[in-house]
């Protein structure tokens, strides 16, 4: 056996049969909020079966996306979907993806576009993933050797439905990428893995330059927010990342619910329990009226404030803006701590 199979079969060997508890795939996001929360906004998170409407809010100034278009931004979609890949700038709808792709940088998704999970904030489509592709990790690989790319980011949706989590397909696409780009830092953006060490140390055993896993949002928020997730769930597997001898990476969004005064509390809490490198705060922007509201626009000066108090604190980067992602300017953040290979 070689591959997926080989990896997963010696991987399931250590593995005790009935460890995970199986959960519905998917599920309604209204229904999880509800469960057992300690926040509840059932009332703002709109019912497909009803026809209300969510009151149109104008987006402030500077809420402002470069439109998508331009030779480099066609080349990269093109050759994107030529290898029949997905990416998380597509699938999550991400502001900044003429920004980014017009610059001839990507977010690759693996382990297909079907997430098991409902998160109340995210685009991706939720259910019951199709066939995993195998051959996944080698067409990423593929792609990637002729970018011609400095830095990449890799990134999945959850399968909750495989029993490692895809934890064997991730690290070989992260070996096979290492490979056929040794001039390339790779930076992993990985799920919690429901908990589960053996498989996130399968990840963290492939090295990738850089290691991220992100929060989301303030502990209050989490039942609403990620109700398949949880917050100190999400801060074991930052120190664990950490304590692997990797850069560990995290994101939070704000405008969902959140105060001020959470936001700072929760940045001291993952750079203290973790002590986390990298970290990148963005603006919630409600991708459909099906999702979970916005609840306040932050101004560009509180962004600059917790960017200032992140580096206070510990981080060694953080990128702190209305329009930022996990994967904004991710090559800008491997630069400032160290991973980047010189030509």
């Amino acid at each position: 056996m070689s591959g997926y199979t080989g990896r997963m079969a010696a991987h399931m060997q250590n593995r005790t049969e009935g460890t995970r508890h199986p959960r519905l795939l998917g599920g309604d996001t209204a229904r999880s909020a509800r469960a057992e929360s300690l926040v509840d906004l059932s009332n703002r998170v709109l019912d497909n079966r009803q026809t209300r409407t969510l009151d149109s809010r104008r987006k402030p100034a500077w809420i402002r996306a470069q439109v998508p278009g331009g030779d480099a931004y066609l080349s990269l979609r093109s050759r994107i979907e030529g290898l029949g890949l997905h990416t998380v700038c597509q699938e999550a709808s991400c502001p900044n993806i003429g920004e980014c792709w017009s610059r001839g940088t990507a977010t690759i998704m693996v382990l297909g576009d079907t997430c098991t999970r409902s998160c109340g904030f995210c685009n991706v489509k939720t259910g019951r993933p199709p066939v995993t592709d195998l051959d996944e990790p080698r067409r990423v690989a593929t792609m990637l050797s002729d970018a011609g790319l400095r830095h990449v980011v890799i990134t999945s949706v959850d399968r909750d439905d495989l029993p490692d989590g895809g934890a064997a397909i991730w690290a070989e696409t992260i070996e096979r990428t290492k490979a056929s780009c040794p001039d390339m830092t790779l930076e992993a953006l990985v799920g919690d893995f429901k908990g589960n060490h053996e498989d996130l140390q399968l990840v963290i055993d492939a090295a990738p330059d850089i290691l991220s896993h992100n929060v989301e949002t303030v502990p209050r928020m989490h039942p609403a927010v990620r109700p398949q997730a949880d917050y100190d769930r999400s801060i074991e597997v930052l120190r664990r990342i950490h304590d692997g001898g990797l850069t560990a990476k995290t994101s939070l969004m704000v405008g969902i619910g959140e105060r001020d005064e959470e936001i700072m509390t929760t940045m001291r809490d993952i750079r203290k329990r973790a002590r986390t490198d990298i970290l990148t705060i963005g603006q919630y922007l409600q991708p459909t009226k099906n999702h979970l509201p916005i609840d306040r626009w932050v101004t560009p000066a509180a962004f600059d404030q917790w960017k200032d108090i992140g580096l206070d604190i510990g981080f060694r980067a953080v990128q702190s803006g209305p329009l930022v992602r996990s994967s904004y300017h991710a090559e800008e953040h491997a630069r400032a701590v160290g991973t980047t290979r010189e030509a």
